[in-house]
């Protein structure tokens, strides 16, 4: 199910028939060093991941992580998304991008109509965002679609920083 619509891309619910594409995504070195490994080896594990994180989700809240994928071929390039997570307060924002496509503009345009979606049409009052503490890249484009940075968090065990979005 398409969900977002840009100049380049479509943000779409993702699919047990985009297996190969996760498992290829979750053991990127970035989103391995970034974000955690997630212990996606097999398409079975893919799957799992797929049907027990997003589509869950999507059940649940009517959002989660979508895959971003480019107008031009349809081709797969990554997901952004909105995630409820159990140990935040509020929604948060995410997103990860395969290497040959970061640094193209595409996670600010994926993240930008993200954060309008949540705030417009989820009517979410409080987006927010974590990063790893040495992510910068993260970093920059979640200030630069408009998020504040709200200092360090502890979660997981892990040190964490915070940005926030208010409607």
């Amino acid at each position: 199910m398409k969900v977002l619509e840009t100049d380049r891309l479509i943000l779409r619910w993702l699919t047990p028939d985009d297996t190969a594409f996760i498992l290829e995504l979750l053991n990127e070195p970035s989103w391995i060093r970034f974000i955690g490994d997630k212990g996606v080896r097999t398409l079975e594990d893919a799957k799992n991941y797929i049907v027990s994180g997003p589509m869950k989700m999507y059940s649940q809240m009517g959002f989660g992580l979508f895959m971003v994928e480019r107008k031009e071929g349809s081709i797969p390039i990554g997901m952004c998304g909105l995630i409820k997570r159990d140990t935040l307060d509020n929604v948060d924002i995410g997103f990860a991008f395969l290497s040959t496509y970061q640094t193209q503009g595409y996670g600010f345009e994926s993240a930008s109509a993200t954060l309008k979606y949540g705030h417009e049409q989820q009517d979410l009052k409080r987006i927010l965002a974590i990063t790893s503490l040495e992510n910068q890249a993260s970093s920059r484009l979640l200030e630069k679609i408009g998020m504040k940075y709200e200092g360090t968090i502890i979660l997981d065990k892990e040190k964490l920083k915070l940005f926030a979005s208010e409607k």
